[in-house]
């Protein structure tokens, strides 16, 4: 009976050790996380089409958090804890970039930084000018896809070209006849960038400001910059819900898997 008593006695007293480790690992598993997903990469998902052709909405990718330096909304939740930019690297024309809407420092957009401070940004007809001249864009196969009726559609692609000689794809749904197709001229701030998204007629992008209740996104500070869009890791066409097992690989497009995002 003494003999007993002592082992459960010294089981008393190992339990709580073995939750204490228990505890510590999973503190530095959610610490190393958290790092990880602070200063390298972050997971987001494409839940809009703003960026078709080039990302698909269902669209899972990794975006470098250390491309432009760090600020305050490289961190979970954005604390107001310091302004600017910490190893601030400048974004090149033609990145892919996630980033805090500007109105109210919290949603997550993504689009391309199509012009820089002190360019002069213009819509004429559809063709995009910057500084007053007119990109290069050459017509390409048209891009096939689904409607929200289910249907399918071709849709104008093309190729432009940016200043720097960096090449996208974009889609013009409209024919050059779409709401956006023609506005100002933006003159880009010191200290701001000009987004646009590669579906023209379908992304609501710098091209609709930020004032009198417009609801736009206008020119994105610096510091709103979260990270460059790297490379995709998974997509799914959205055809199968989480529980339908049966349908994920049919959804799954295994094609677009480790693409690298230009």
């Amino acid at each position: 009976m003494t003999e007993k008593k002592s082992e459960s006695a010294t089981e008393v007293v190992q339990n709580p050790e073995g939750l204490w480790d228990t505890a510590k690992t999973v503190f530095y598993a959610v610490l190393i996380a958290l790092s990880i997903r602070t200063m390298a990469f972050e997971p987001f998902n494409i839940p809009s089409g703003s960026m078709i052709p080039t990302l698909l909405v269902g669209d899972y990718l990794f975006v470098s958090k250390f491309s432009y330096g760090y600020s305050r909304h490289s961190l979970p939740l954005s604390p107001d804890i310091f302004s600017g930019r910490v190893l601030y690297t400048v974004p090149e024309r033609g990145d892919v970039a996630v980033f805090k809407l500007p109105s109210d420092n919290e949603t997550d957009y993504i689009k391309r930084l199509v012009g820089v401070p002190g360019d002069r940004i213009q819509m004429r007809r559809g063709r995009l000018y910057i500084n007053d001249k007119i990109l290069p864009r050459k017509r390409i196969k048209d891009f096939v896809m689904r409607d929200e009726m289910g249907n399918f559609r071709a849709i104008a692609q093309y190729i432009e070209t940016l200043p720097n000689g960096r090449d996208h794809r974009i889609l013009e749904m409209l024919a050059d006849n779409g709401q956006l197709d023609d506005t100002p001229v933006f003159i880009v701030p010191k200290g701001h960038y000009f987004a646009m998204g590669d579906n023209r007629d379908n992304s609501l992008d710098s091209r609709v400001p930020n004032e009198r209740g417009m609801n736009g996104v206008g020119f994105v500070p610096v510091e709103n910059l979260v990270g460059r869009a790297e490379v995709m890791f998974f997509s799914t066409d959205g055809s199968a819900a989480w529980w339908e097992i049966w349908g994920w690989f049919q959804a799954t497009r295994f094609s677009r898997f480790f693409s690298v995002i230009e």
